[in-house]
């Protein structure tokens, strides 16, 4: 029996659920051996003989998703961000940059909008319209 998950139809956004977990265990213990710097070097080194050599049950998708650097696929396929932010710094960058890559912007225009309180709600929200912003209560006057 499939659990109802309505956290799903949030407009661009992976939940990290449980399945993503089990579906990204390979993945994310690819991204998790980079906090040791001998794997980070061996894996600049060659990227497929370390992926083939030492994660041989990546999913194709997955193990192409991590070549190209593909970050949003690679939440599709099971990543968790914290776990992929690991190949982004192997890779020299920092987490600004990852957010502006997987947002199509730019680290300048990703830090404005963040320090201008983040992206906007509208067209952010659930299409089954559930999550509706609830209407302000009126202040009820004590007598």
């Amino acid at each position: 029996m499939a659990l109802h998950k309505p956290y799903l139809d949030i407009p661009g956004t992976t939940i990290f659920d449980a399945e993503q977990s089990r579906k990204g265990y390979h993945p994310n213990q690819f991204c998790m051996s980079l906090m040791k710097a001998e794997n980070r070097k061996a894996f600049k080194e060659n990227e497929e003989k370390y992926l083939d050599t030492n994660f041989p049950l990546l999913q194709p998708e997955q193990r192409d998703a991590i070549l190209k650097r593909q970050y949003n696929r690679m939440l599709e396929l099971g990543g968790n961000i914290y776990f992929t932010a690991k190949l982004g710094a192997t890779d020299g960058h920092n987490f600004q940059h990852l957010a502006a890559v997987m947002t199509n912007s730019t680290q300048q225009s990703y830090a404005d909008m963040m320090l201008n309180g983040g992206r906007s709600v509208e067209g952010n929200r659930s299409k089954s319209g559930k999550d509706k912003a609830a209407k302000p209560k009126s202040k009820s006057k004590a007598s």
